[in-house]
């Protein structure tokens, strides 16, 4: 059964009851609170009007932007002094736009999803009303490199492409109907993001390896972040990656390492860290905050690992 979750309601913004003369002002300061810091320019200031539906998931933030034509800049000195990291995922509803990033453009109609960075400097115009669902998803939770040639490349909503727009479209729908269920399936929203920046990259192709790789990646990145919870086994790491027991041992098998064995040395790096950080810090509680069941445990997965035990680590690092 699914926990039962409280819904938080949307958050509607809109220059709607705003004077005029101020509406683009009020939404410039509207854009860069809900998404990174911006300049932005209107193409008829004196008959500006714009709206946004703002929800968020865990991690991720959906947003329904409604306008009239502008023009949006993420430039080198809004990067240098903001530290917003995020990858932004645009799925045009109405209307037309473009994306200019690293020297691509991409053209939005009705359906194209494309992808920018939030720490490279790009360019969004409308030359006339639009609206988008844009999610935004933290870099942290995708691989690094995947977004070297990914970014202001259109994916058609027939393919691939069209599959991981609509499966977005319907989590966004599901958040404000069933949290809970929502929340389940936000894993799977990431590592489908992940494969369709892998398609934009690649132009389409996506070969058998690299998939595997793609999957490898995931399930390391969710071990890491897990491993000092004592309850993590291999059928919480398939559901939270949104593969079977199968495949999460054949994708690790081709990585030349079992699951017993990256979890145990995750579990050491993070007693590693404790003993450097907290050198008077009893074993035991450094075998209990690194996910292992007892000082016993610590002690033999520290050996197999590190070729030594927590106490010499720790005396070696106090010298």
């Amino acid at each position: 059964m699914l926990p039962v979750m409280a819904l938080e309601p949307t958050t509607v913004m809109t220059t709607d009851g705003v004077p005029p003369e101020d509406a683009f002002g009020y939404w410039s300061d509207l854009i860069c609170a809900e998404f990174v810091q911006l300049e932005a320019r209107a193409l008829d200031t004196r008959r500006f009007a714009g709206s946004i539906e703002h929800d968020s998931l865990d991690d991720l933030c959906f947003s329904v932007v409604s306008s009239r034509g502008q023009r949006v800049d993420r430039t080198r000195r809004l990067i240098a002094a903001s530290r917003e990291e995020v990858v932004l995922v645009s799925i045009q509803l109405a209307g037309t736009g473009s994306v200019r990033q690293a020297g691509r453009l991409a053209r939005q109609s009705v359906g194209t999803m494309t992808f920018y960075d939030s720490t490279v400097p790009y360019t969004l115009e409308f030359d006339a009303p639009f609206r988008q669902l844009i999610v935004q998803v933290p870099r942290a939770m995708l691989p690094v490199g995947v977004l070297g040639g990914a970014t202001a490349v259109g994916l058609a909503p027939h393919g691939p492409g069209g599959v991981v727009a609509d499966f977005l479209l319907g989590l966004h729908r599901l958040r404000r109907t069933h949290p809970a269920a929502a929340a389940v399936l936000v894993p799977h929203a990431v590592g489908l993001v992940d494969g369709a920046l892998r398609l934009a990259e690649g132009s389409g192709s996506w070969s058998a390896a690299a998939g595997s790789a793609h999957l490898r990646e995931r399930v390391h990145r969710f071990v890491a972040a897990h491993a000092r919870e004592a309850d993590l086994d291999v059928n919480r790491v398939a559901t939270a990656c949104g593969i079977s027991r199968r495949t999460l041992f054949r994708v690790l098998a081709e990585g030349g390492e079992g699951f017993t064995e990256l979890v145990r040395r995750h579990r050491v790096r993070r007693a590693k860290e404790l003993l450097r950080a907290h050198p008077g810090r009893l074993l035991s509680t450094v075998a209990h905050e690194s996910g292992f069941g007892g000082e016993a445990q610590l002690h033999r997965a520290f050996r197999a690992v590190t070729g030594t035990t927590p106490g010499a680590y720790r005396g070696t690092n106090r010298q």
